[in-house]
């Protein structure tokens, strides 16, 4: 890397939106480098959701497997070796890495490790790595840094007793007890994941319901769901007085005027994320902020021209798909490659059992704005593809404008909800309707017939219900 070469584009961070928007600057031709100062897949990829999803499938294996007798099969004791499971997550994140890497050398994307700095606009200094004390020359900049876990107020992370997500996935070490601060989508896959290989789980949530965002009626029954599961759930309660031992963690458990103390071996922060952006400008390069969020407009450009930001270090939503529509976005427009455009509909989705998922208006906020709209409802008890693989938990719900149609949002739990929401969205992004749905045919058996029969259901005219 010669120090006078110049790029059409450098990308700071190799997460969802850095890669992603290399590689699309790349397939159009340009010359790129993407400087990460870990491993190429950022967080996401290294220690977020591919390692989390291939924990999620080990537990989500070892829960079916002792439900064999439901099946007939008759089976013996059903062991696991708890370092192997984590071992194979790291594993998987290892080939993903190497994957992006292969697609760095494909689209001809110059792949820089070492932690970058925005020195000026069109100069990114490289102030820490084997390659410190360079600097790469940029006609573009592309700020795609990120996020890390929020950490919890006056609470040392140590690894041991003390952990974030980031931590737990490198702990080949099961905890008899845990407590889980946070029922966010992180929080709630953990809990899910500990409770499956017999931890005891204890998941406290501030707010009033487990995943917040979530439509209300889809979080009380993922609650209900856990609690049956095991999982201790305490909602609108807060953790104080923390109190590190050797062996283990004790604190307080507060709801309105009740304190409740409770002891467990590790305690694991998920309070969210913040803005990951210390040290990615040079004191003279005043990039507005807000929030430590980089601000951008409808370009993505920041206040200084030939500097962009994509994804999380934008700010919400921090989803890893998000962020790679955002930058595929920013580079586009950056080239003019068509208009850039902003995020509008997207789904969420959290890969517990029962899985969630949704995309659009919540009924709460449909309410809240006062709409006209009708909701249509249909079981998973309902659907002959669920009954028959045993996962009948949960439901489909989209919410429509009464008269019209128009789909306002869609809600999903159960079995597979993270693939079904997808035709939602699709159907969002094209304007159709809930008669669109409805009349489109599904094929017998399979779940995503429950999204048509929701569909229906808005309109008075399912089948199976």
């Amino acid at each position: 890397m010669a120090e006078s070469q110049e790029y059409d584009l450098i990308v700071i961070g190799g997460g969802p939106a850095g890669y992603a928007g290399a590689i699309r600057a790349g397939q159009l031709g340009k010359k790129v480098a993407c400087v990460e100062m870990e491993n190429a897949g950022g967080t996401c990829l290294n220690w977020g959701c591919i390692p989390t999803k291939a924990l999620l499938k080990s537990a989500e294996l070892y829960g079916k497997m002792q439900k064999a007798e439901q099946f007939g099969f008759e089976v013996g004791e059903i062991k696991f070796d708890f370092a192997k499971v984590m071992e194979r997550s790291r594993g998987v994140a290892g080939q993903m890495a190497k994957g992006i890497e292969f697609l760095f050398k494909k689209n001809k994307v110059d792949y820089v490790r070492g932690k970058a700095q925005v020195s000026a606009a069109g100069m990114v200094s490289i102030i820490d790595g084997d390659q410190a004390g360079t600097f790469l020359k940029g006609k573009n900049i592309m700020i795609a840094t990120g996020c890390k876990m929020r950490h919890i107020p006056g609470l040392d992370v140590d690894g041991e007793r003390v952990m974030t997500s980031r931590e737990a996935l490198a702990n080949k070490k099961l905890p008899k007890s845990i407590v889980i601060v946070g029922a966010g989508a992180i929080g709630v896959e953990f809990a899910y994941f500990y409770n499956a290989f017999g931890t005891e789980v204890t998941l406290v949530e501030m707010l009033p319901n487990v995943l917040p965002v979530e439509d209300e009626e889809v979080s009380k029954t993922l609650e209900r769901s856990f609690k049956k599961q095991g999982i201790k759930v305490h909602t609108g309660t807060k953790c104080e007085n923390f109190q590190v031992g050797k062996d283990s963690v004790k604190l307080d458990l507060v709801k309105g005027d009740k304190k409740e103390e409770i002891e467990a071996e590790v305690v694991l922060s998920a309070i969210g994320v913040v803005a990951n952006i210390e040290g990615v400008l040079a004191p003279s390069v005043k990039v507005a902020l807000d929030r430590n969020y980089v601000k951008v407009g409808d370009d993505y450009q920041t206040n200084i021209k030939g500097i962009y930001a994509a994804g999380d270090i934008i700010g919400p939503p921090w989803l890893a798909h998000v962020a790679t529509f955002e930058a595929v976005n920013a580079v586009n427009g950056m080239f003019g490659h068509g208009k850039a455009r902003r995020v509008g509909n997207f789904p969420g989705c959290t890969y517990c059992q029962p899985q969630v998922s949704s995309t659009g208006l919540t009924e709460q906020v449909a309410k809240e704005k006062n709409l006209d709209y009708k909701v249509g409802k249909f079981p998973f008890t309902a659907s002959g593809k669920a009954v028959a693989s045993a996962s009948s938990e949960g439901f489909v719900k989209v919410i429509t404008d009464a008269k019209t149609g128009e789909i306002y949002g869609a809600h999903i739990i159960g079995a597979e909800a993270t693939e079904l929401i997808a035709e939602y969205g699709l159907a969002m992004d094209l304007e159709a309707t809930v008669e669109d749905i409805h009349q489109t045919i599904h094929a017998h058996p399979t779940l995503s017939e429950a999204v048509m029969e929701a569909a229906a259901a808005s309109l008075g005219e399912a089948i199976h219900i």
